[in-house]
C-alpha cells in the first residue's frame, strides 16, 4: 500500500470504486478504504438505467445529467469488460410504465408530456398495446408509457468488475475509517479503526448516506445527505418461457414499484422508499406490499421462487441530486447524494471526479451539482 497516495477514497460502493478506477487510469496512485466494498446500497440496487422513466417534474437539471450518464454507459462498460474480462450484464431492454385507473393514466400523461417536452424518446400506449408489448401483463392495465432508451446493468456484476479493476490498478483496503486528519484547515488523510493514519494528497468522501457523519468533518463542509431505506426482493423464474422481456414499472392507485428481469431468470422487485434513519430491517409489511403490487401487474409472478429479501440505504440529498466536487475545505472532495440514481450516474461521476483529481478541472456536466449550492448566505459569507 502506498503510504501517501494521490487520492484516498472513503467508501467502496460503485461510486467510490469507479472513481478509483478512473483516477488510476489517469496515472494517479489511489487507495480505497471500505470494510465491505460494494455491499451497501450498490448491492441492494436493481441496476435500472432509467433516465427517461425516472424523470420527475422540477428535476430538469438532474434529468439532463441522467441522460448524459446513460449515453456514457456503453463505452464505460466496453472499457471495463475489456480490462477485467468480467461481464456486467448490460442490456438494452427498455422500460414500460403502466397504470390501472383513470388517475394513474392521467398521471402517466403528465409524465409523458414532461418527457416529450425535454425531447426524451417515449411512446404513449393504451392497455391493449401494453399487453401486445408484454403479454403477461394483467388485463386490468389501462395504459402506459414505453421508454425504449432505458437500459439495465447487473449491479452486482458491476461491483465485481470494478473491484477486480481497482485491485489490479490501485489499493483496496478493507478497513473502516474512523475520522479525518486535518491541519490548518486542510484535510491531510484519515485515521482507521485499527489506529493507523493514512495521508493523501486528496480525500474523496464517497461513503453514501454515511458521508455526513465522519468524525472530524467540520459542519460547514458536511454534505446534507440522509438515509432513504429501500426494501428489495429477488425472485427467480424459468428462462423458458420468458415471463417478460423489459423492465416494468407501475402506478397502481398511488402505489409505485418496478420489476427488472435478468437474462438468467432473476427478477429484482422493488422498492420501498422509507424515511427511517439507518434502519435496514426487512419488514413483513414491506415484503407484502411489493409482492401484492407485483402480482397485480404481472399475475404470473406469484409462481416465482423468492430467493432474497434485503434493505438498502440510498443517500438522499435535499434536491434528490448528487453532491459532487470540491468542498470549502482544501484537500476534500465529495461524491455522494446520488439517491435513486447511483448505478446510473456511476460512469459520469467517475469521469468527473477522476478528471478533477487528475487535472483540477471541473467537468461542466456536474458543475450544477457542487456542494456549495446548499450553503446559506450566512455560511457563504
Amino acid at each position: 500500500m502506498s503510504e501517501s497516495p494521490d487520492a484516498l477514497i472513503v467508501g467502496g460502493g460503485l461510486i467510490g470504486l469507479a472513481i478509483a478506477w478512473r483516477a488510476s487510469t489517469h496515472g494517479l496512485r489511489v487507495t480505497v478504504v471500505d470494510p465491505q466494498p460494494g455491499r451497501g446500497a450498490s448491492w441492494a440496487a436493481a441496476g435500472m438505467l432509467a433516465p427517461v422513466s425516472e424523470a420527475h417534474h422540477g428535476e430538469e437539471a438532474l434529468i439532463r445529467l441522467n441522460v448524459a450518464a446513460a449515453e456514457a454507459y456503453p463505452a464505460f462498460v466496453e472499457e471495463l469488460e475489456a480490462e477485467t474480462e468480467v461481464p456486467v450484464g448490460y442490456r438494452r431492454c427498455g422500460t414500460l410504465v403502466v397504470g390501472f385507473d383513470a388517475d394513474d393514466v392521467r398521471a402517466l400523461g403528465d409524465l409523458a408530456a414532461l418527457q416529450e417536452g425535454l425531447g426524451l424518446p417515449v411512446e404513449r400506449l393504451g392497455g391493449r398495446a401494453c399487453r401486445d408489448l408484454e403479454p403477461m401483463l394483467a388485463p386490468s392495465v389501462r395504459g402506459g408509457i414505453h421508454a425504449p432508451g432505458d437500459h439495465q446493468v447487473d449491479n452486482r456484476r458491476l461491483v465485481h468488475a470494478l473491484t477486480v479493476a481497482v485491485e489490479r490498478r490501485a489499493t483496496l483496503l478493507r478497513q473502516r475509517v474512523s475520522g479525518l486528519l486535518a491541519s490548518g484547515g486542510r484535510v491531510e488523510g484519515v485515521t482507521l479503526d485499527d489506529g493507523r493514519s493514512l495521508h493523501a494528497g486528496t480525500v474523496v468522501l464517497a461513503a453514501g448516506c454515511w458521508s455526513r457523519d465522519l468524525a472530524g468533518l467540520p459542519s460547514h463542509v458536511r454534505p446534507p445527505v440522509r438515509p432513504v431505506k429501500g426494501q428489495v426482493l429477488r425472485l427467480r423464474v424459468p428462462t423458458d418461457p420468458v415471463l417478460f422481456t423489459g423492465t416494468i414499472r407501475w402506478l397502481a392507485e398511488g402505489s409505485t414499484g418496478y420489476v427488472v428481469p435478468r437474462a438468467d431468470g432473476e427478477l429484482v422487485l422493488g422498492a420501498t422508499s422509507e424515511e427511517r434513519g439507518f434502519d435496514t430491517e426487512v419488514t413483513a409489511d414491506g415484503v407484502f406490499q411489493l409482492l401484492r403490487d407485483a402480482h397485480r401487474v404481472i399475475p404470473g409472478i406469484s409462481e416465482a421462487t423468492l430467493t432474497e429479501c434485503r434493505a438498502g440505504l440510498r443517500p438522499g440529498s435535499p434536491d434528490n441530486a448528487p453532491i459532487l466536487g470540491r468542498t470549502a475545505m482544501e484537500g476534500l472532495v465529495v461524491a455522494t447524494g446520488h439517491h435513486r440514481n447511483g448505478v446510473l450516474l456511476t460512469p459520469i461521476t467517475a469521469r468527473a471526479i477522476g478528471g478533477l483529481l487528475a487535472t483540477g478541472q471541473v467537468d461542466p456536466a456536474v458543475a450544477p451539482f457542487a456542494s456549495d449550492r446548499f450553503a446559506t448566505p450566512a455560511a457563504a459569507a
